[in-house]
């Protein structure tokens, strides 16, 4: 009949909308690792991952990655990729999603559609984790994805609960760099962000309700106590002033919340990806140290930048819109079409 020529008309147009809008929206290059070495090489066992290029075949698990998110705890990111397989009404049991990583216990990492992986804590357990998640994307011939790093952090002159999208990332002396130290040698990498997934990012949050947002920078600290102006730690060399005074400082240099990772994210991922960090501030520093609000409510803060990530992914992929024009032609046109059975 003529309603279902129309019907099948309209349902491959939004088939051929979703699949172009994957075609076009990312214009990232294949992941480029800078080490000649790797060419070398007969096989590349990525240990901490327990995964390899002769015991694995990369490209048929990861090659299909378009979004990766980094952060938080193992049992967060697990729910995080629970939470993006109802989303996106992907098939399968989200109960039955499997740690990839369950042979070793440094890292955890889930796929539904998209990695989710536990990098640990701090600076030096981030940097090995994204060695080797950087030669997995590159060894499964990823291209054209987004990688983020979700967690929570302190803010800075912020309510609790506030989502922070970092504009620059810069270390304890408010420089947008992160610094290594090589054979010996101090190597300085650029942390400057690219500040067009920042503002689509906030534009995504003002859709959403009860996920407030702002845009600032990112200070990173090696440490939690003493290294965050941290007044509760076991050793502590400095005053309250002495605390607040840094706090100030840093607040007027832009930075709206601190936490212990993202330099060498954004250091080591600039040349390889769009990337943002996205953090939840969990207190205000300014007026106190220690973490007292009641655990559900953590929770819900918690789960305020994995909503912000996942509209943002449906944004990228034209599910926002195909949804609404669903909805549209299933409660509209065929009240319409009726009498053209």
């Amino acid at each position: 009949c003529l309603r279902d020529f129309y019907y099948d008309i309209f349902m491959c147009s939004l088939l051929c909308q979703c699949f172009y809008r994957l075609e076009v929206l990312f214009k990232n290059p294949q992941i480029h690792v800078k080490n000649p070495h790797l060419d070398t090489m007969e096989e590349d066992v990525l240990y901490h991952f327990n995964l390899g290029t002769k015991t694995h075949n990369l490209p048929e698990m990861f090659g299909d990655i378009k979004f990766v998110c980094v952060g938080g705890s193992a049992n967060r990111m697990k729910s995080f990729a629970q939470f993006i397989q109802q989303e996106l009404a992907l098939p399968g049991n989200m109960d039955n999603i499997t740690d990839i990583c369950e042979g070793t216990d440094r890292y955890s990492m889930y796929k539904v559609y998209f990695l989710s992986v536990y990098p640990g804590m701090g600076v030096p357990s981030i940097s090995i984790m994204l060695h080797e998640l950087i030669k997995l994307l590159h060894h499964a011939r990823c291209i054209d994805f987004a990688l983020f790093r979700i967690g929570t952090s302190g803010g800075v002159g912020l309510e609790p609960g506030t989502v922070v999208v970092t504009d620059k990332e810069v270390d304890c002396f408010f420089r947008a760099q992160f610094e290594q130290v090589v054979l010996g040698k101090v190597i300085t990498r650029s942390t400057e962000l690219d500040v067009g997934v920042s503002k689509e990012l906030l534009q995504c949050s003002s859709e959403l309700d009860d996920v407030p947002t702002v845009i600032g920078n990112t200070m990173c600290t090696s440490d939690f106590y003493e290294g965050q102006g941290r007044l509760d730690g076991a050793l502590c060399s400095f005053s309250t002033e002495d605390k607040l005074e840094y706090l100030r400082k840093a607040y007027n240099t832009g930075v709206r919340n601190i936490e212990m990772e993202s330099t060498v994210f954004r250091a080591m991922c600039r040349v390889c990806a769009i990337t943002a960090v996205v953090c939840v501030t969990l207190l205000n520093r300014f007026d106190g140290d220690q973490i007292s609000t009641p655990h559900d409510v953590l929770v819900e803060y918690q789960q305020r930048p994995q909503v912000l990530v996942a509209h943002f992914i449906k944004k990228r992929l034209g599910l926002i819109r195909m949804i609404y024009f669903s909805f549209y032609f299933f409660h509209h046109i065929p009240r319409s079409l009726h009498t053209l059975n």
